[in-house]
C-alpha cells in the first residue's frame, strides 16, 4: 500500500507545470504575505511533495525571482497596451487609464493584494526595490504622456501624473480593506476624474 502511495505521488510531480507552481505561489502571497510563500506551504496546497518543486525550480529564491519577473512582464504588457489606446478626446483616455488602474479593485483585486504585499517586501529587499522603482516609473511616464496630451504643458502634466499616481495608490490602499463598501471604488474614481481630468482645461487644438 504504502509504495502504491509513493508511486502516485511520484507520477503527480511531473504534471505540475511551472506555472502551476507559480499560481499557487503567487495565492499564497496574495492570501498571507511573501513570508507565506514557502515551498511547504504551496506543495500542500497543491497537494503535492515538495520534491514536485524541483522538477521547476533550484530553490526557493529561484520560485520568487520567477514569480517576480512573471508580475514586472504582466506590467510591461498593460503598459504597452495603455500606451496604444489614443483616441481624439485626451479626458476620455484618462478617463479609461483611470478604469485599468482600479480594476485591480474590482475582478483583479488579488493583483492589487499582491503588489502592496510586493512593497512591503521592496522595504527590506533591494532587488525588489530596484524592480518597484523601474514599474513606478512606467507607470508615471504613461501618466505623464496621457496628461501632456490633455494640457499640452509639460511641467503640469509631470505635476498632475505624480498627483494621478498618488491617488492611485491611496485608493489601492482603501479598496484593498475588508470592510470597503462596494461603492467605494465609483466615490474614489468620481473625486478623481473631478479634479484631475475634467478640472482641467484641454490644450488648445
Amino acid at each position: 500500500m504504502k509504495a502504491a502511495t509513493k508511486a502516485r505521488k511520484r507520477s503527480v510531480a511531473p504534471r505540475l507545470s511551472r506555472e502551476d507552481w507559480l499560481d499557487a505561489a503567487f495565492q499564497a502571497v496574495v492570501e498571507g504575505g511573501f513570508d507565506n510563500a514557502r515551498v511547504l506551504v504551496i506543495a500542500n496546497a497543491l497537494g503535492v511533495t515538495r520534491g514536485s518543486f524541483y522538477w521547476h525550480f533550484t530553490d526557493h529564491a529561484d520560485l520568487i525571482a520567477a514569480l517576480l519577473a512573471r508580475w514586472r512582464k504582466r506590467e510591461i504588457g498593460i503598459d504597452h497596451a495603455l500606451r496604444s489606446e489614443l483616441t481624439a478626446d485626451p479626458q476620455a483616455d484618462l478617463e479609461r487609464l483611470l478604469d485599468a488602474a482600479l480594476a485591480y479593485a474590482g475582478a483583479d483585486l488579488e493583483f492589487m493584494r499582491f503588489e502592496l504585499a510586493l512593497r512591503g517586501r521592496g522595504r527590506r529587499d533591494p532587488e525588489v526595490a530596484k524592480l518597484l522603482l523601474e514599474v513606478d516609473q512606467m507607470r508615471f511616464d504613461l501618466f505623464e504622456q496621457k496628461f501632456m496630451r490633455l494640457t499640452g504643458d509639460k511641467k503640469m502634466a509631470a505635476e498632475l501624473a505624480a498627483l494621478f499616481y498618488l491617488a492611485i495608490v491611496g485608493s489601492h490602499q482603501a479598496l484593498s480593506r475588508p470592510s470597503s463598501p462596494p461603492q467605494a471604488k465609483d466615490y474614489l474614481k468620481g473625486i478623481i476624474a473631478k479634479f484631475l481630468i475634467h478640472g482641467q482645461a484641454p490644450a488648445p487644438a
